[in-house]
């Protein structure tokens, strides 16, 4: 048997991805890395915080689509829960909005999928020393886009607004008359350049703003 030449002290990784064959690989790759170990994978978002205070990780590698709660919530409970543990986004989604969102929920960087995983294993090491790691061309993207135009309460609206649910429907969900929920989407109609609800909630979820 070859001896395992991992230093003493191993950076402990937490991998939250809902495909399984990728975070297969990812885990397969990173674990070949003589000082990371990947110490628990998840596959939904409401597991990773669970996950986190039972395995301790140093770092938690988290997409953004998953089931259950987003890893960006779950990146905002991991900064209350166990704010030990540094937060890199991996996502396939390189949106601006999506950044910005990741930051202000607590996270150390912010990286799509598509780069070598030898930069991948050195953001997690950088992450891990106090630095941001960003991913240059989201940055500047983010950079010339400007901050999100919706108020939280037009986004939570918007979000309301999937699978053909009415007026009625949101505002009974939201606990909102239903003319203050025509106003919200108005206004939110009005802040995408969008012509009705539903192209409003495709824009803002384009953007990352949702």
């Amino acid at each position: 048997m070859p001896r395992d030449h991992r230093p003493a002290r191993s950076i402990r990784v937490l991998l939250a991805e809902d495909q399984g064959m990728l975070r297969g690989a990812l885990a397969l790759l990173l674990g070949m890395e003589p000082d990371i170990q990947v110490v628990a994978q998840v596959s939904a978002g409401d597991a990773i915080v669970d996950a986190a205070l039972t395995h301790r990780p140093d770092v938690a590698l988290l997409d953004i689509e998953l089931p259950g709660i987003s890893g960006l919530d779950a990146a905002a409970r991991l900064r209350d829960e166990a704010p030990d543990c540094r937060v890199l986004i991996l996502t396939t989604f390189g949106r601006p909005g999506y950044l910005r969102r990741a930051m202000e929920a607590g996270a150390a960087g912010f990286l799509v999928k598509d780069g070598p995983v030898e930069e991948l294993a050195a953001a997690i090491r950088r992450v891990l020393t106090g630095e941001t790691v960003i991913d240059p061309a989201l940055a500047a993207a983010a950079l010339s886009t400007g901050p999100n135009p919706l108020t939280p309460r037009e986004c939570e609206v918007l979000n309301a607004s999937t699978d053909g649910a009415t007026v009625a429907d949101i505002a009974t969900e939201l606990r909102l008359s239903e003319s203050t929920v025509r106003n919200y989407l108005s206004s939110a109609i009005g802040k995408t350049g969008t012509r009705n609800r539903m192209e409003a909630m495709r824009e803002a979820r384009q953007q990352g703003w949702l």
